[in-house]
């Protein structure tokens, strides 16, 4: 679980229950075992992503002095260990989506697409060796969060809610890993990959990062248009609060200074996704009992 950190799951986990809470608030029908089979696939479906990326970085972590002590680099794990963890990991990710079989036979989609997600996003893993755009595969790949459980729940229908989310959790995703990509901007240059930090220095980077997070609440602006009701001012107060927290994360790192990387990555960004879940829960609430 320290390998994969595990608690790093709190960064798409809210968004993918965001998304489900509007397709069940749109659907007008809330299905436990449709909780089940998202919270059992976005678990399963990144601990198996997290520890491949181990697995294709090793050497690379084990020659990154900041990075040399990780579970694999430094013995703590086996790489059979892990292989293993990760083909379970894996495989009960695709057997996951069959649960939403059973809440609706009509809707085969989370199971036929469970396969090419599962190799999307283990994918980004090599993307750092051939394009400096591996930041943006990585936002991508959390994209996928909200747009598969607004599949599982409503199929295909009326996708535009969940992509507009998608893109601004793609874009919200891509700057922080530029954020913490910076740490390495040095060690990348030296081991040939490709990184924006890399390819721009820092400081440009940091301004590609803010206007990646400018992009993530103007689109966050835009889900209000498209998904209220239930959305309303107590949503428009959260994304408020998430520009606010995004401004402060920018505010904690700068070219000279990148030691509380981890306190923008880790701290702030938990409570973006957490916070605006809850709001729209909020949101919701107010209008099934209230209106």
């Amino acid at each position: 679980m320290e390998m994969i950190r595990f608690s790093h799951t709190l960064f798409a986990l809210p968004f993918a229950l965001l998304s489900a809470a509007l397709a069940w608030h749109s659907k007008g029908a809330f299905a436990w075992i449709e909780l089940l089979g998202i919270l059992l696939g976005m678990v399963l479906a990144r601990s198996a992503a997290m520890a491949f990326n181990r697995l294709a970085d090793r050497n690379l972590d084990a020659a990154n002095p900041r990075t040399a002590m990780r579970h694999l680099p430094s013995g703590q794990l086996s790489v059979a260990a892990v292989w293993l963890f990760t083909l379970l990991c894996g495989a009960g990710f695709i057997a996951s989506t069959a649960l939403f079989l059973l809440a609706q036979p009509a809707n085969p989609w989370p199971l036929y697409l469970s396969v090419p997600v599962l190799l999307f996003i283990c994918a980004y893993s090599y993307t750092k060796r051939f394009t400096a755009l591996a930041h943006v595969w990585l936002g991508a790949s959390l994209c996928l969060a909200p747009l598969a459980a607004w599949i599982a729940i409503r199929g295909l229908s009326d996708l535009l809610p969940p992509t507009i989310l998608g893109l601004a959790v793609l874009f919200w995703v891509t700057g922080f890993d530029i954020i913490y990509a910076s740490q390495d901007a040095d060690f990348d240059r030296k081991a040939r990959l490709h990184s924006i930090p890399a390819a721009l220095g820092t400081q440009r980077s940091l301004r590609v990062a803010l206007f990646c997070h400018m992009l993530t609440i103007a689109l966050l602006v835009g889900l209000y248009f498209v998904a209220a009701p239930p959305l309303g001012m107590i949503y428009l107060i959260g994304v408020a609060s998430v520009a606010i927290l995004l401004v402060y994360e920018h505010y904690l790192v700068s070219p000279q200074d990148l030691t509380r990387v981890n306190q923008a990555f880790f701290q702030v960004n938990a409570v973006i996704s957490v916070g605006l879940f809850l709001l729209v829960l909020v949101e919701i609430a107010r209008v099934r009992w209230f209106e």
